[in-house]
């Protein structure tokens, strides 16, 4: 027995020092310590490591690269100071019906976000229209840090501009509206603005394009690489001086549900800015011109239609009577050739250079009509001026509305620049002649076959097609298109005297 014990223990401590020499070399390969033989977490050992002193290039080397990002850092310190971070607050309320038809108002609290740059010394802040609509409660926060409660001089709904005074004494360091006619494509600019709420962002990129249009409000845009996101919306476009050369009002996203930036931007110029903002200041109010025309663009079916064959000019399919164009003696189914000696390419260019027209400027006009040329003189109103022809249409759609219980909004410029066109329906009577074929949210986008704009072009078209005959609407219903008929309106008998 101890023969037999003496062996075993005579191999148990062959076996341990046999395992420990094994482990042992290994550590000693792998660098390790004898600590880490008893321990299951590895032992760190130092790595040794050298890191570049020196910049591969030196900027003396690149002296003109140097100086660009020198001066690209003063035009920012320069331009943030008079950038202003704008949040909003009000109460929006929405007609909602029971199940029996009965109808109540819902309130509910809205928020927004959005930026501006002050152009005044008394602290005059210019951003867009659509940032404040509809809130009662404006915020400016300026660079500093320091918050003001602001008050609305005036807006411009066209150009989707507004106007603010911040509540506080001066002076404020303003920017200077610069001249966008000197505006060229390719031409370096910043954009300004507090995209997602995040203050003080400045992106660069260049003039993509010029003269774009988002609608037939939102017309002659810049187009820019600059980054522009949600919460950049009324900031600045800046040249390399500093100046004011556009206001960042929209962007072009696919994605409708998150929209984001994909390189495509849109500002509006500074000249249409400054005129609005004097008219504003000035006079309480924008001013643009009225001709009293409503045209649509030439296709091929339309020139064999009326024997045109021209490649240039727009169609009138529309004359509102005692507007300048009625006194002019523009009839339905004349082609506008030139517009003041300027050559009409389509409709959108007629109405830019119609509005940007002197109240009262005689205006020469080139008119095709029924194969011959004819040579107009006409002026341009304020559209204010025809107030009492606007309260007789305003009379005529509230007895339609009345009727067909059918109540449509226009989308934003936002709405529109994420590609949505057409009228929204927010709201349909269950007693009205439309409720069988019209819903809440539904999306009109044409009225018999032809493309609706806005809330007043699907009124005017609706007014002129259904006091005569059965109407189609072509909508969007949950994202299928589907067409509807509804019939001729009928004798309002509030009106019969």
């Amino acid at each position: 027995m101890n023969s037999s014990f003496r062996r075993l223990f005579a191999l148990l401590v062959v076996g341990i020092g046999t395992y420990v020499a094994v482990s042992g070399l290994r550590m000693w390969r792998e660098g390790k310590s004898w600590a880490g033989l008893f321990s299951d977490s590895p032992i760190h050992q130092p790595e040794k490591f050298t890191l570049p002193e020196k910049a591969p290039l030196e900027l003396g080397a690149m002296d003109s690269l140097s100086r660009l990002n020198e001066e690209y850092a003063r035009l920012t310190q320069a331009v943030v100071p008079s950038v202003v971070s704008i949040d909003t607050a009000g109460v929006r309320e929405q007609l909602l019906r029971d199940p029996w038809g009965r109808a109540r108002m819902q309130r509910e609290m809205t928020q927004g976000q959005g930026s501006g740059v002050i152009v005044t010394e008394e602290g005059h802040v210019i951003t867009n229209q659509h940032v404040i609509s509809g809130q009662n409660q404006i915020q400016v926060t300026l660079h500093d840090g320091k918050s003001y409660q602001a008050t609305m001089i005036g807006e411009d709904r066209m150009l989707d501009i507004a106007v603010l005074k911040i509540d506080a004494s001066g002076p404020f360091t303003p920017l200077k509206l610069g001249d966008s006619s000197q505006v060229k494509v390719g031409q370096i600019v910043f954009a300004v603005g507090n995209p997602f709420g995040l203050s003080e962002t400045v992106t660069q990129g260049i003039i993509s394009a010029k003269e774009r249009s988002i609608s037939d409000q939102q017309r002659d845009l810049f187009q820019t690489d600059a980054a522009i996101n949600p919460g950049n919306s009324g900031g600045p476009l800046v040249n390399l001086q500093g100046e004011i050369v556009g206001i960042n009002v929209a962007i072009y996203s696919p994605d409708k549900t998150n929209p984001g930036f994909q390189g495509v931007g849109f500002s509006i110029p500074s000249n249409d800015v400054r005129e609005s903002l004097k008219q504003i200041l000035e006079k309480g109010r924008p001013i643009h011109g009225f001709l009293g025309v409503r045209v649509h663009p030439i296709d091929e079916r339309l020139k064999q239609s009326v024997g045109f064959d021209q490649n240039q000019g727009t169609l009138v399919v529309d004359v509102v009577k005692e507007s300048p164009a009625d006194q002019a003696g523009l009839q339905r189914g004349d082609v506008i050739l030139e517009y003041n000696h300027k050559t009409v390419q389509s409709p959108i260019q007629l109405i830019s250079m119609v509005q940007r027209t002197p109240v009262g400027q005689e205006i020469p006009l080139k008119v095709w009509r029924d194969g011959q040329i004819m040579s107009m003189t006409t002026s341009v109103v304020e559209n204010r001026s025809l107030s009492q022809s606007a309260e007789q249409q305003s009379t005529t759609t509230l007895q339609l509305i009345r009727q067909y219980g059918m109540v449509v909004r226009s989308f934003t410029a936002m709405e529109v620049a994420r590609g949505l066109s057409g009228v929204v329906v927010t709201d349909v009577d269950p007693q009205g002649l439309a409720s069988s074929s019209v819903e809440m949210n539904d999306v009109i986008i044409a009225v018999n076959q032809r493309q609706v704009t806005d809330a007043e072009d699907f009124y005017q078209q609706f007014i002129h097609s259904i006091t005569r005959q059965p109407t189609t609407l072509t909508l969007i219903r949950n994202r299928q298109a589907i067409v509807v008929t509804l019939p001729p309106s009928e004798p309002d008998p509030i009106d019969d005297k």
